[in-house]
């Protein structure tokens, strides 16, 4: 009885300790040895997303499978951009949510740091240079405003319009979601649209690219076709560590609520 209750014992404490290890085992069969990243809490929310529109299916690995660190994009940017696309769509705003934009300036202007991602099939679209307002910074944009003739470039979250041909060619109207943030964007005749300042050439003269008086400017050479990707209704989100930002955008807050 005794040998029969020890045997016993030891196959119990077998499968309990396979059972601990399990998780390890496969930690270090996922990514050929690499180790498995610390998922935050607002990353694990977009992880399932069963609305049935176009979407990421893991936003965890997209990052790391698109090599967008290697890109210079931050990771932090990323995840944000991210949190107001699911919060935009759910309220109903974008009308192509196949894409997402991000720039991000944290990068100085000498960085390719516009980012435009195709959702549904994961993969980077165009990844090019864009300018910012001229009395938002020189080389990095640091100060943002919502005010009309502040030449400032405007943080948050964006809704892409029509396009127009105006007095900068084929430009896309934007439109700010962001109450006190950026909603006077309209108002203000933020677009994008090509400039002759924003290129290479430019950024070898003088060690950053021109400035705007508040658009995001991209290269002439590629301006029709991103525009074209990313018109009527996509998300587009500019990025900055501010902390202003953070405490007063409500779209974010709006997403941290949805997760808590």
């Amino acid at each position: 009885m005794k040998k029969s209750f020890k045997k016993l014992s030891f196959f119990a404490s077998s499968i309990f300790i396979f059972f601990i290890h399990l998780p390890f085992v496969f930690a270090k069969s996922i990514g050929n040895n690499k180790p498995v990243p610390n998922i935050s809490m607002a990353t694990r929310s977009l992880v399932h997303d069963n609305n049935g529109s176009p979407s990421i299916s893991n936003n965890i690995n997209v990052y790391d499978s698109l090599h967008l660190g290697s890109l210079e994009l931050t990771k932090q940017a990323f995840n944000f951009a991210m949190l107001g696309f699911k919060t935009l769509r759910s309220m109903g705003k974008l009308t192509n949510d196949s894409v997402i934009s991000i720039i991000d300036f944290s990068l100085s202007s000498a960085k390719k740091r516009l980012f435009v991602i195709d959702i549904k099939h994961c993969k980077v679209l165009f990844n090019t240079y864009v300018a910012h307002g001229k009395n938002s910074g020189t080389e990095y944009a640091r100060e943002f405003s919502n005010n009309s003739r502040s030449k400032k470039s405007s943080l948050g979250f964006y809704v892409t319009g029509d396009t127009y041909s105006g007095d900068n060619g084929y430009s896309l109207h934007l439109e700010g979601e962001e109450k006190g943030i950026n909603n006077n964007a309209y108002n203000r005749a933020i677009v994008m649209h090509g400039a002759p300042y924003v290129n290479e050439t430019y950024i070898k003269s003088n060690g950053f690219i021109g400035r705007s008086f508040g658009c995001p400017a991209v290269p002439q050479n590629i301006y029709k076709p991103l525009i074209d990707q990313i018109k009527n209704g996509s998300c587009l989100f500019f990025y900055s560590p501010t902390p202003y930002y953070f405490s007063h955008s409500e779209i974010l807050h709006r997403a941290k609520g949805a997760i808590s």
